[in-house]
């Protein structure tokens, strides 16, 4: 996306997730903060509400904002929004996480952007929708995502008191992030082609609906409130599920061929005598068995530790995985070799590691750079916009820029 200006006036992580990877596949993304206080998330790790790492690096505005460049603007004065509009005249790209009545407020709607550039697109993330009687409304992954949007129900055990959280923070931001960043390239394709630029909207609800839609949809066809839970010893496949070692790790099998992959699976756990046991010998006899050979393989799987059967099963024809911790995952050598992790250089020097987004181009993995400091590229992009060193102080005295 070299060439591709952004000009991202959002906060939190979900929609700035989608300028980070827009950043990431090589887009110039101009992030707009206020030039007292910034991104919000920047006074979470200020106040010491989320922990930082060696050298003040913090993990929640290094995830959403990296390789992007930052201006300070009080988008509620004059000067501050003329530069806004000034910066959009030859952008490609408008993105935005404001609710309407913000964004009308400001001026920074649809008719107010494309006023100064009618070929911008023009891209909305929100909690939930543009329309309907809770557009206003704000939304975070925890609750509108994970809650409203059925993750929680389908996880959770129905007799548990509480349902489960989401599986970490920024679980369904990112998710969002990614979805909206391949919203932008169709909206910049499809420009390309029509010359018709197009509004794009993604919201966390519809996100969570999409990752949810199998279980909506068998729920529709089949009538049922909520996805039916079963003892996992009657699984009709045996060789799909988790496992316990005697460490008490995880493995997880997902052998959908089961009459493919029993007789390698029980080869190589050193029970080849099961491969043809009458009860075993084929998928139906082994469904009809069910609870017998689960039974047989949570004792044999017990027998051996988590590191043991990753190197007994290293080599197993059928699909299986490690259930892996995320400090597991940093060192992961499939991950390493295929440039998933990266490292990055903060501003304090400190070097740390960081997951890149899940798309290669040209089997090249990306390379990344820091989250910009609050406001610190203001006087770098007024600079290419045309003002001189006078007038950019003259802008600061009056508080519109940082």
């Amino acid at each position: 996306m070299s060439g591709i200006r952004v000009v991202e006036v959002a906060s939190w992580t979900y929609v700035p997730v989608a300028g980070a990877v827009l950043a990431e596949w090589g887009a110039d993304v101009i992030k707009i903060e206020h030039p007292e206080m910034g991104d919000p998330q920047r006074g979470l790790a200020a106040m010491g509400l989320i922990p930082t790492g060696p050298g003040g690096v913090s993990h929640m505005v290094e995830l959403p904002n990296r390789g992007k460049r930052s201006v300070g603007l009080d988008l509620k004065t004059e000067e501050g929004r003329a530069l806004l509009l000034k910066m959009c005249e030859n952008a490609d790209v408008f993105l935005t996480n404001f609710r309407p009545a913000a964004r009308a407020k400001l001026g920074i709607d649809v008719e107010h952007i494309r006023a100064v550039n009618p070929n911008i697109i023009y891209v909305r993330g929100s909690g939930h929708g543009q329309r309907g009687p809770e557009s206003e409304r704000g939304g975070y992954d925890g609750c509108t995502f994970w809650g409203r949007g059925g993750a929680a129900d389908i996880v959770s055990d129905p007799e548990a008191d509480y349902p489960v959280n989401q599986p970490g923070p920024a679980f369904g931001d990112v998710i969002g992030g990614l979805t909206i960043a391949g919203g932008i390239s169709a909206a910049l394709f499809h420009r390309e082609k029509t010359g018709e630029p197009v509004i794009v909207d993604n919201s966390l609800l519809a996100t969570a609906m999409w990752a949810t839609g199998a279980t909506s949809l068998a729920a529709g066809l089949f009538g049922f409130d909520r996805m039916p839970r079963g003892d996992r010893k009657q699984m009709p496949n045996p060789i799909v599920g988790m496992y316990r070692t005697s460490d008490r790790r995880f493995l997880s099998l997902v052998m959908l061929e089961s009459d493919r992959y029993w007789g390698d699976l029980v080869t190589r756990m050193g029970h080849p005598e099961l491969e043809n046991d009458p009860r075993f010998v084929d998928a139906a006899a082994r469904a009809a068995n069910c609870e017998e050979c689960i039974t047989l393989l949570d004792q044999y799987f017990g027998e051996k530790t988590f590191a043991e059967w990753k190197e007994i099963l290293a080599e197993a024809k059928g699909v299986w995985a490690p259930v892996q911790s995320p400090a597991e995952l940093l060192e992961d050598p499939q991950a390493i070799a295929n440039g998933y992790i990266r490292e990055i250089e903060a501003n304090s020097g400190t070097v740390f590691r960081i997951i890149a987004s899940p798309l290669q181009f040209d089997e090249t993995p990306p390379d990344l750079t820091r989250a910009p400091e609050h406001g610190e590229h203001t006087d770098e992009v007024l600079l290419e916009l045309g003002y001189d060193m006078d007038q950019i102080m003259e802008m600061k005295i009056k508080g519109a820029i940082l």
